[in-house]
């Protein structure tokens, strides 16, 4: 008789590295979705912003973000960091990215392990990084760098992936847990994009997830994508498939419950399809503390 392996506990909560707590279940703000947020302050546990959006502009983009970052809390999310290019680190930028978390008392600060561009030129993209020993120690220094600038630990996002080096020497999560550990940085854990990876590359996802330290994880990101047969495309334009919902709730065991954000970035629905997809995190998460805010006001 073939005996069935005995699942792991799930825990009720992980510490991670920096006592992060557990924001709930947000969306990204979108500007499609600034008239339905001011009017209706709708019942959304957190939101995530694109950094870049708002370190360059002002008039009503900065004044919505304050009346929103007023009611709710905010974490920060970046594309344009490069912090795996051999380009000098842009002090610039990173003043101004200090400065916008100062302004919304952002929870948190993250963007991406890639690099975006060389010798200055931008390509617009969240490009694959070499997954070498020699890369390793040249990103670990520049995110120590980062996070002094900042004077807060930076969280760094898993990019989905379309090619890769024949030089790498490595797997993706051994890389990403060496940085980690090495430059005590954390993980923005995207699941959709190990997915994407892991079908345009042939690995295990679920290699993948039961591979990053649960302690590093301070949130999570899920996102539709597009299947094209022989490759899948990061879109965030669709709504989040089963096997995507598989793997969160894989990790998720594995970290407790940890901020949890939907991307919807293309063809954007109304705002209530994007949190009714948001919200479906909860068959995945443990949620006694909110069933029990809901019993004792039933009571």
């Amino acid at each position: 008789m073939t005996r069935l392996p005995t699942p792991a506990p799930r825990p009720a909560a992980v510490q991670n590295r920096w006592g992060f707590p557990d924001l709930g279940i947000g969306v990204g703000l979108r500007t499609i979705h600034y008239p339905h947020i001011l009017d209706n302050r709708p019942d959304v546990d957190f939101f995530e912003i694109l950094s870049e959006n708002y370190m360059d502009t002002g008039g009503r983009p900065l004044w919505v973000l304050d009346q929103v970052a007023a009611r709710y809390p905010i974490v920060m999310h970046g594309v344009s960091m490069n912090i795996g290019s051999t380009d000098p680190l842009d002090r610039e930028h990173l003043t101004k990215l200090k400065a916008l978390a100062e302004r919304t008392k952002a929870r948190w600060v993250s963007d991406h392990l890639c690099w975006t561009g060389v010798a200055g030129r931008n390509t617009h993209d969240l490009l694959p990084m070499p997954l070498t020993e020699e890369a390793l120690a040249h990103v670990t220094a520049r995110v120590r760098q980062v996070s002094e600038i900042l004077e807060r630990p930076l969280m760094l996002e898993n990019a989905s992936t379309y090619a890769e080096f024949a030089a790498s020497s490595m797997p993706e999560w051994e890389f990403f847990g060496r940085l980690m550990e090495d430059a005590d940085c954390g993980m923005l854990f995207d699941v959709n994009n190990v997915y994407v990876s892991s079908f345009n590359h042939g690995f295990d996802p679920e290699q993948y997830v039961d591979a990053i330290d649960p302690a590093r994880v301070t949130q999570y990101h899920l996102a539709g994508h597009t299947n094209k047969g022989t490759h899948i495309i990061d879109t965030h334009n669709d709504h989040v498939i089963d096997r995507v919902w598989e793997l969160y709730a894989r990790s998720s065991a594995r970290t407790g419950n940890v901020s949890t954000l939907l991307e919807w970035d293309a063809d954007i629905p109304a705002f209530d399809v994007v949190h009714a997809e948001a919200l479906k995190a909860r068959a995945h998460r443990r949620e006694e503390k909110r069933d029990k805010k809901v019993a004792a006001g039933a009571s």
